[in-house]
């Protein structure tokens, strides 16, 4: 069923976006925000003032649902019809190699050489404090030394 057929009452339950999914399905095109927007509050008798008011909220919801997608002429369509393609540098590529390539033996070296550290650091930190010479202390012993 059609929006342009569908109740007001049926309308208002239903939300924005899920308004908006069907406005782009039924025109099979990408549509700015203000178009959608004005469609939805002309379904819904909206004023200017609401249309004005809720354009705002309405474009934040947009941008959260996964289902759409924002086109670089700054039009939505749903994000199905369109696919997404991962550019890399050349660089990049040769970076990533090289690591792929490396990566256990680096991941050996990390791993002894930050556990060597963190003893050395455990080492300083405690000195020669004995466990027995530990004392555990309150906020209220805290206070009282103030």
């Amino acid at each position: 069923m059609k929006l342009k057929d569908m109740h007001i009452e049926e309308l208002e339950l239903m939300s924005y976006t899920d308004m908006t999914y069907i406005i782009l399905k039924e025109n099979n095109k990408a549509m700015n925000t203000p178009t959608i927007f004005r469609e939805i509050c002309n379904l819904l008798d909206y004023s200017e003032d609401e249309y004005a008011a809720k354009i705002g909220d309405y474009y934040t919801s947009l941008t959260l649902d996964k289902r759409f997608v924002l086109l670089e002429n700054n039009e939505w369509d749903i994000r199905d019809r369109h696919s997404v393609e991962l550019i890399m540098d050349d660089d990049d590529a040769l970076e990533n190699e090289s690591d792929e390539e490396n990566g256990e033996d680096f991941e050996e070296e990390v791993e002894e050489d930050t556990l060597d550290e963190m003893d050395d650091m455990l080492e300083d930190d405690l000195g020669d404090t004995d466990i027995d010479d530990l004392e555990i202390v309150t906020d209220d012993d805290l206070d009282e030394e103030n």
